[in-house]
């Protein structure tokens, strides 16, 4: 039965790998219903892995300051918030819409919470990882050295793998739904402003 239910996982892996771009997914909303990514066509995406207990939740407040800058010009901020990282997403998604509401004022979609890495991961998560691997951590940032001192204590080879390796990565999702960059969050949200901006400006 385990073989079997492995096999099953290779599978969805190489399936999901093999899709198109992110518009061949769905995910489920903070109210539990079906989405398709395919709603978001020509947007450029910023998906996000969140959490409410981190210490770069503040971060919220840059990403509603960008999305209320250039969601007019076609940008989209979607969410998912994940307790796989310290356990720092605790509660329902419902607890996390009103914390982020009422502490951040959030305008952009916030959808279920999702595992990003290991056996349950999102499908969506597991084809953003095969298209951009971890981008390495600011080690001139503080937190990048410690989150980096950290993980080498755990496997000094952490950062060959793609999995992701804390709260709020993101990645930027060009009109067409290809994967172009991959943020750590450690990354200044100048340099994700400004890599945004350039695919704003592409049609």
């Amino acid at each position: 039965m385990k073989r079997i239910v492995l096999c099953l996982t290779a599978i969805l892996c190489v399936l999901t790998i093999s899709a198109q771009g992110v518009y061949d997914f769905s995910v489920k909303n903070e109210e539990g219903k079906s989405v398709s990514l395919s709603d978001y066509k020509g947007k450029v995406l910023l998906i996000v892995n969140t959490a409410t207990r981190c210490g770069f939740t503040p971060q919220y407040k840059e990403l509603e300051a960008l999305y209320e800058q250039y969601a007019k010009e076609g940008l989209e901020i979607l969410d998912f918030p994940c307790n796989q990282f310290g356990s720092q997403a605790p509660g329902t998604i419902a607890e996390i819409h009103q914390f982020c509401t009422a502490n951040f004022d959030i305008h952009f979609p916030q959808f279920d919470k999702i595992d990003v890495n290991g056996e349950q991961a999102a499908p969506l998560y597991i084809y953003l990882k095969s298209q951009k691997g971890f981008e390495g951590f600011d080690l001139n940032d503080k937190t990048g050295k410690l989150l980096d001192g950290m993980m080498r204590k755990k496997n000094p080879d952490y950062a060959k793998s793609p999995d992701i390796k804390w709260n709020f990565t993101k990645f930027l999702i060009s009109r067409d739904g290809q994967v172009v960059a991959r943020f750590e969050p450690t990354a200044k949200m100048s340099s994700i402003e400004e890599k945004l901006v350039e695919e704003l400006k592409k049609e």
